[in-house]
């Protein structure tokens, strides 16, 4: 999720070596960084709804690596995002905010995961490298990504680029 904040810093940082555009790409990146683990949590929480009907505690440590300390405190600060809602003894749902925010996080994983498996990155490599990349990639970039898939979506081939398709051959 990028803010509108984040949005403006991305229309003036367009890079370069040091200076005010190197401060402002680091602060960028750093509100980036705070985003993804809210992301990570909202979209583990709807797969495990999905998948078992409840997303507990528990299954959100196992799920992503941490342990039930880190997901109880992180969780209260979802809260106060207004992303997920909690009662005791009881699982974590996702409030609408929070629905809106996983599947958009979503969507971008499994649009980063389809551009780089069009590249020829295998599948495994292609989820595991989505997992960085989905929460840096801008907006720009991400369209820019989906007209590259072109219909792929849609049961077509994606349109190859000549450039890619030169660098692939050996």
């Amino acid at each position: 999720m990028v803010s509108n904040k984040s949005k403006s810093v991305l229309a003036i940082a367009p890079g370069g070596a040091g200076g005010p555009e190197t401060a402002t790409h680091q602060q960028l990146t750093r509100l980036q960084h705070a985003q993804e683990r809210a992301q990570d949590y909202v979209e583990v929480v709807a797969d495990l709804i999905a998948s078992r009907g409840e997303a507990r505690a528990t299954d959100l440590a196992r799920s992503l690596g941490v342990t039930h300390v880190t997901v109880i405190r992180t969780v209260q600060r979802l809260q106060r995002e207004g992303l997920v809602t909690t009662q005791p003894y009881r699982s974590i749902f996702l409030t609408e905010a929070g629905r809106k925010l996983a599947g958009k996080a979503r969507a971008r994983h499994e649009k980063v995961v389809a551009f780089l498996e069009a590249l020829g990155v295998s599948s495994r490599t292609a989820r595991a490298d989505a997992e960085g990349i989905e929460h840096h990639v801008s907006d720009e970039t991400l369209s820019v990504m989906e007209r590259y898939l072109g219909g792929e979506s849609r049961g077509r081939a994606p349109k190859k680029s000549p450039g890619i398709a030169k660098r692939s051959s050996p």
